[in-house]
C-alpha cells in the first residue's frame, strides 16, 4: 500500500471512528471497502483490532447507560456466530469474502432504508448477536444486526450498549481469527499505524454528537458505505 492509499485509509477510518463514536456502529461498515479495494488480504484482522480498541473508549465514555441484560444475550448468540464466521474467513479466498462483504453492507443499507426494526426480545436480540458475530468476524461489519434490534432506544443507551457488545465480541474474533491463523504482523502494524486516525475520530464524535442530528449522520454513513461496498462489489466481479 502506498502512502498516499494508507492516507485515504487513514482519512476514511477517522470518519469511520466519528461516525461509530456518534451512532454507536460504522467503523467497519464504511472503512472495510475502502481496505478491501486497496489490500483485503488485511481484512478482517486489522478492523477487528482497531473496533476493539474504539469499542474501549465507547464504554469508559457511555458506562452509564449501558443495558447490560441486553449485552449478556447478544453476547450469547455472538459465540457460535464467531466460531463460524472464522471458520469461513479459514475456507474462502480473499475475493469470495470481498464479495460477502460487499453484500453484507449493501444488504444492511437496504433493511435500513426500508426501516425494518425487530423487537428487542430476547430471543430476537440473541439471533441479531449470532449475525452481529459470524459478519463481525468473516468482514469486520457486525453493526447492522445489532442496529436494528436496538435502534428504539436513547442515542447514549445504544451507544453504550453497542460498545459493550462490540468489545466483548471484538476480543471473541481475535481470539477465533487468531486460532485459524488469519492474525499476523502485518495486520497488527497495519492496525497501529491506523490506531491515531482511529482516536481523532472517537475524540470528534464528541463534537458532533452535540451539534448535529444523528439521522444527517446516519444517512451520510449509509450512503458511503453503499458506494463503497458498490465498488468493491465491481472490483471483485
Amino acid at each position: 500500500m502506498t502512502g498516499v492509499e494508507l492516507l485515504i485509509v487513514a482519512l476514511v477510518v477517522a470518519v469511520a471512528s466519528c461516525l461509530q463514536g456518534t451512532i454507536g456502529f460504522g467503523l467497519g461498515m464504511l472503512s472495510a471497502p475502502v481496505v478491501a479495494l486497496l489490500d483485503p488480504t488485511l481484512l478482517p484482522g486489522s478492523l477487528v483490532l482497531l473496533a476493539g480498541a474504539l469499542t474501549v473508549l465507547g464504554v469508559l465514555r457511555d458506562r452509564t447507560a449501558i443495558d447490560f441484560r441486553g449485552t449478556g444475550w447478544a453476547l450469547l448468540g455472538r459465540v457460535p456466530g464467531t466460531v463460524a464466521g472464522a471458520l469461513l474467513v479459514a475456507a474462502l479466498p480473499p475475493r469470495v469474502l470481498a464479495l460477502a462483504l460487499a453484500a453484507t453492507v449493501l444488504a444492511a443499507v437496504g433493511l435500513s432504508a426500508l426501516g425494518w426494526r425487530p423487537r428487542p426480545r430476547p430471543a430476537t436480540v440473541a439471533v441479531a448477536g449470532a449475525a452481529s458475530g459470524l459478519m463481525g468476524t468473516a468482514t469486520s461489519i457486525g453493526g447492522p444486526p445489532m442496529a436494528l434490534v436496538w435502534h428504539g432506544t436513547s442515542r447514549a443507551r445504544m451507544r453504550g450498549t453497542m460498545s459493550a457488545f462490540f468489545l466483548a465480541g471484538a476480543v471473541m474474533s481475535l481470539v477465533a481469527l487468531l486460532a485459524v491463523g488469519s492474525l499476523d504482523g502485518r495486520t497488527l502494524r497495519f492496525a497501529a499505524v491506523l490506531l491515531p486516525a482511529m482516536v481523532l475520530g472517537f475524540a470528534l464524535s464528541g463534537v458532533v454528537n452535540s451539534r448535529i442530528d444523528k439521522r444527517v449522520v446516519r444517512a451520510l454513513g449509509m450512503t458511503a458505505s453503499a458506494l463503497g461496498a458498490g465498488l468493491v462489489l465491481l472490483q471483485a466481479l
